[in-house]
């Protein structure tokens, strides 16, 4: 039985894409380390990310951009992600893992097998993996953002609604396409054209 695992990044963040990841891998994959990637250092993800990317029969990596997010809501955006990146998947699965307590249901609708595991980035590998995937990609993104916009602090936090992330959009307004606007914190913030 081919299983695939799907798990997504950046549900929770206050700027950037939510990303989602869809992973098979080999019985016999000899990736050792796997775990939810919240539990990982920087270093270890990144060193798995490679592994996983080498040795899967296949991956998909998609994302749902600020936009969807803030149009559709953050869950229909992360089953929406979750969808894309199996669609990538070059081998059909029999039944498809997702992490949480929720199965995207455009998934039921194209026909696949699929479960939600609640903790299951935690339990099981194929989960861990696409976990891994989503992750160092999100925060991948995240340093470019530091790059263009260095003044909010992309890189140290990652989006997610630190107060020091909080205090530089009150500071310089929110980044359009970049923050998510239907947030509760951003709601009545200042909106900033990029390269304002």
């Amino acid at each position: 039985m081919i299983i695939c695992g799907v798990d997504e990044a950046g549900r929770g963040p206050l700027a950037g894409n939510v990303v989602a990841a869809a992973v098979i891998l080999p019985n016999n994959h000899g990736i050792i380390g796997l775990n939810d990637s919240k539990k990982l250092t920087e270093k270890k993800r990144e060193f798995l990310y490679s592994e996983i990317i080498n040795r899967a029969i296949a991956y998909g990596i998609a994302e749902a951009s600020v936009e969807e997010i803030d149009n559709i809501n953050i869950l229909q955006a992360t089953f929406l992600a979750m969808t894309r990146a199996v669609q990538k998947l070059n081998t059909k699965p029999d039944n498809i893992l997702i992490d949480g307590n929720k199965v995207p249901p455009q998934l039921l609708q194209l026909n696949y097998t699929a479960q939600a595991i609640v903790a299951g980035d935690a339990t099981i590998e194929e989960i861990s993996a696409a976990s891994i995937l989503a992750k160092v990609t999100r925060d991948r993104q995240l340093l470019e953002l530091d790059k263009l916009y260095p003044e909010y602090g992309f890189a140290k936090h990652k989006g997610y609604g630190t107060k020091e992330h909080l205090e530089k959009i009150k500071k310089y307004g929110a980044i359009q396409g970049i923050h998510r606007m239907s947030f509760a914190p951003l709601k009545n913030t200042n909106l900033l054209l990029p390269n304002e």
